[in-house]
């Protein structure tokens, strides 16, 4: 199977007529059209084979992240996704994998509304590069330099599931057979949060999605804004798995874990009915668990409100 054969079978659709795309597959270049006034937002993310995911990892989930992890950054920012492109590096014109990868990654694009307009594939190394392209009322997008002292600091859904999995591949610890099965999805099939950004805007001071853990992540707003924080660790979300592990790996998955695709957002405290409205409407939990502070850095306080001794670290590809 060609090059040409496999985009035709496994990623050419129907002509799409999806709001903000005029013309997708099968020019050199796509035609997007913006809605009078609103601003694109476009972000990109690679997934690379032993880096970013396992080679056991079902096909029809890889593709579902692949698209997920880019949905999320839209979602940090409150935009309304519109639409992406696909550049697929791979070993070989595997039907089954490809039947399986355009599965899931077709799937969570149907399901929010956003088209597949171009892209690349050549052979290599197992490499997934989306880029996605959203919409949001101009002025409205949500950013990382909107933080204010005094403003509240929240969490959507839990958080360390992703690196609790990890840690159990890396026979670091050993969770029962369900317990990992549970854990081992929100590594593989994260849900970005995209309703709940959208709910946000208007509400909303500053956000971002946690992808490389939460300290690094909350850290880049805290620089960005030039403010400090302190969070309450013991409200810091998590689910029953990790809640019944020992103290270090709580700490170790919640503060450093990363892909989780939660998003952390602050909001002023004027708007806590707000807040919780729109995770109502977006039907998304959300946790307020500390606050924006005048002094930089980042403080996690214990249950007696005590500076906590941790060696805070996040992700980094080239450190890793």
């Amino acid at each position: 199977m060609g090059e040409f054969d496999l985009i035709k079978r496994f990623f050419e659709r129907e002509r799409s007529t999806q709001v903000g795309v005029a013309l997708g597959i099968g020019d050199d270049c796509a035609v997007l059209q913006p809605a009078a006034g609103q601003q694109w937002l476009v972000s990109t993310d690679m997934l690379v084979e032993g880096r970013h995911f396992l080679s056991t990892v079902a096909p029809e989930l890889l593709g579902h992240k692949a698209l997920a992890v880019n949905l999320s950054d839209l979602a940090a920012c409150g935009a309304t996704p519109r639409a992406f492109t696909l550049a697929l590096a791979l070993p070989r014109a595997d039907e089954a994998f490809l039947a399986g990868f355009a599965r899931g990654l077709f799937a969570l694009a149907d399901a929010h509304g956003i088209a597949l307009v171009g892209g690349d594939t050549t052979a290599g190394p197992l490499n997934i590069c989306v880029t996605v392209m959203g919409e949001c009322p101009q002025g409205q997008a949500l950013l990382r330099s909107g933080a204010r002292p005094g403003d509240d600091i929240y969490i959507s859904g839990c958080l360390g599931d992703a690196r609790l999995a990890l840690e159990q591949f890396r026979g670091t610890l050993s969770l029962p057979g369900e317990d990992f099965a549970q854990v081992r999805l929100a590594m593989e099939r994260p849900e970005p949060r995209v309703a709940l950004g959208q709910a946000l805007r208007g509400i909303a001071s500053s956000a971002i999605d946690v992808s490389d853990g939460l300290a690094g992540d909350l850290g880049h707003v805290l620089v960005r804004s030039g403010v400090g924080a302190e969070l309450d660790f013991e409200r810091l979300p998590r689910s029953r798995w990790l809640a019944a592990q020992p103290a270090a790996v709580q700490q170790l998955c919640l503060l450093s874990g990363g892909d989780d695709y939660e998003l952390v957002f602050t909001a002023p405290a004027a708007q806590r009915e707000a807040v919780l409205a729109a995770a109502q409407a977006s039907g998304t939990a959300v946790s307020r668990v500390g606050h924006i502070s005048a002094e930089a850095g980042l403080r996690v306080l214990d249950g007696s409100g005590e500076k906590m001794a941790l060696q805070l670290q996040s992700f980094d590809h080239f450190k890793a």
